[in-house]
């Protein structure tokens, strides 16, 4: 059974001079064990997709579903990772990682122990009592990922969370991201992932769903089928960087990949 089901999900908005469609006709699966991301132009509603599968928005058409009940309100089974960091300035890192506890009205012994794993398990000890503006952007970002993990959620939805990064630490980041996935101790059973950056999509993901300019479609699912730890330099992660380059900018000429839901997938 699928984690998340898109089917047929079209979004439009209201403009000036009228309906402005963003998707249409999108449909695609996120099952157990899932590392997925999404890719496209800039302005193909990559992030509103990403609102839409946790209920922050709803589409115009179609529907989305997780563990095969529809979304139509905000999915507490998922949590997201921001590009921006969207922590609270006035909290601690403690404080922030606890803000979605709270919302649980769990008791404070529990909260507590579940702000110290988290803390640790996203390498932010000492770092406890420092607010927001005493940590550089790796740091913050490390806790919003903490606050992201720390209510277990199901599904983790990533949005260009190493954008605002610069590249080596982006980079440490990206290697704790999938360690974290792929400790069977710790959530998420699934990461989808908004990125413009073809190259982290490839090194980070088993399946890149390509979408085409706006009003966006899906172009091709392609599995990237490459051992861990993936070798950037590899002749076939060159070939798999230059097909998915090609069908963004070519507004997918290459031949369609199998309906996600036809696709087994891979181990964690």
């Amino acid at each position: 059974m699928a984690l998340i089901r898109v089917e047929h999900v079209d979004k439009s908005f209201a403009g000036r001079h009228g309906s402005i469609s963003i998707m249409h006709d999108i449909s695609f699966d996120v099952k157990d064990a899932d590392f997925v991301a999404i890719v496209g132009p800039s302005g193909c509603g990559k992030s509103t997709l990403l609102r839409l599968m946790q209920g922050l928005d709803h589409p115009t058409a179609g529907q989305i579903f997780f563990r095969d009940q529809p979304v139509t309100t905000v999915c507490s089974k998922m949590a997201m990772v921001f590009q921006s960091f969207a922590l609270l300035p006035w909290l601690t890192v403690s404080q922030n990682v606890a803000f979605g506890l709270e919302a649980l009205q769990w008791t404070p012994e529990r909260i507590k122990a579940q702000v110290e794993r988290y803390v640790s398990a996203t390498g932010l000890d000492g770092f406890q009592e420092a607010y927001p503006r005493e940590l550089s952007g790796g740091m913050r970002q490390r806790v919003g990922l903490a606050r992201a993990l720390a209510v277990e959620p199901t599904v983790l939805l990533m949005d260009e969370p190493f954008s605002a990064l610069d590249a080596l630490t982006a980079e440490g980041l990206r290697e704790e991201i999938l360690q974290l996935w792929q400790d069977p101790e710790l959530p998420p059973e699934a990461v989808v992932l908004v990125t413009h950056n073809i190259e982290e999509a490839i090194q980070l993901a088993d399946r890149i769903i390509v979408l085409s300019r706006r009003p966006s479609h899906v172009l091709s699912i392609v599995n990237v089928d490459l051992p861990r730890p993936r070798d950037r330099k590899s002749a076939a992660f060159y070939d798999l960087t230059d097909r998915v380059y090609s069908l963004i900018t070519e507004g997918g000429t290459a031949p369609t990949a199998p309906a996600a839901s036809a696709q087994e997938p891979l181990a964690r």
